[in-house]
């Protein structure tokens, strides 16, 4: 089988550097990446805390390396948007983020929205969806995009509830190692069922060790378990359920990964996420490289 000859750009997200912002996007630059992802919900780019003035000297910053912000990470953690209770501040928040995701030259917010339950007439998908379709018909109206991150449930189960919303402001950020590590669905196959709400893709790997629970992983309203970002990072790199591994070296099928995002059109960047390992500087260089070679 030949290999795709792919032109998506590569981006990295500038976190799993584990260097501060400023340092990530440097380093993004040096290992070649064309763009940046970067994390907006806390710390230095929170946009609560991000004056007019500071927000330029961000953008600017970004242009003097000549690196593309290919989305924010707006991820509210814990159950995502399953809590009533929190959902007004956490949906004004993710609104903030996808203002601020404007001003830096991004339409694209990436988040975790919470495992979407099996039965549609359940109050926590009724509060999924509530939020959901609120955040939905504000990006659609900026034109911009929420992009839920696949993993917590199989594309076929994600795609009917992103049809339920009405707009496709709430579109999707595809993780093919996420369906590989836990639901275990077929990362090709589900590029296909998702092909209309794919906008940004992370470009990461993995292996299936035994049974794994998503609401271990991504937890639940009402589940007991609290996972932190932390948290998950330790059981990719040691728990028995799964392993999140270097590019390439897990069970991703690049090649024809990468020729159904060209079968549907997806022009997109290809974003580095590392989340493990003792080098990840390495591992992040190792990866771009990887994604070249598949430019011929």
């Amino acid at each position: 089988m030949t290999l795709p000859i792919v032109s998506n750009k590569i981006g990295v997200i500038a976190d799993s550097f584990q260097a501060g912002v400023k340092e990530g996007l440097l380093k993004a630059k040096q290992v070649g990446a064309e763009g940046v992802q970067i994390y907006a919900v806390h710390g230095e780019l929170d946009p609560d805390g991000l004056s007019a003035a500071a927000r330029k000297e961000w953008k600017s910053y970004i242009d003097s390396l000549g690196l593309e912000v290919s989305a924010l990470v707006g991820d509210p953690g814990g159950h995502g948007f399953q809590d009533p209770e929190q959902n007004r501040a956490r949906i004004d928040k993710s609104k903030r983020i996808m203002e601020l995701g404007m001003e830096l030259g991004t339409n694209i917010i990436t988040t975790h929205i919470g495992i979407v339950p099996a039965d549609s007439s359940s109050r926590i998908y009724e509060t999924m969806h509530n939020a959901c379709e609120e955040l939905s018909r504000f990006a659609n109206e900026m034109g911009a995009y929420f992009a839920i991150e696949t993993g917590p449930e199989t594309a076929a189960h994600l795609r009917s509830f992103l049809d339920g919303l009405g707009t496709k402001g709430v579109a999707v950020n595809y993780d093919p190692a996420n369906f590989v590590m836990v639901t275990g669905d077929d990362p090709v196959q589900g590029v296909y069922t998702l092909k209309d709400y794919i906008v940004h893709t992370h470009a990461k790997d993995g292996v299936k060790l035994g049974p794994v629970d998503p609401r271990d992983v991504y937890g639940e309203y009402g589940y007991e378990v609290s996972m932190d970002h932390a948290d998950i990072a330790a059981m990719a790199e040691s728990g028995s359920g799964f392993r999140e591994v270097p590019l390439g070296e897990g069970s991703v099928d690049w090649p024809a990964y990468l020729r159904a995002l060209q079968d549907i059109g997806y022009t997109g960047y290809l974003t580095i996420e590392r989340e493990v390992g003792t080098d990840p500087e390495a591992d992040i260089r190792k990866a771009v490289q990887f994604l070249k070679a598949f430019r011929g």
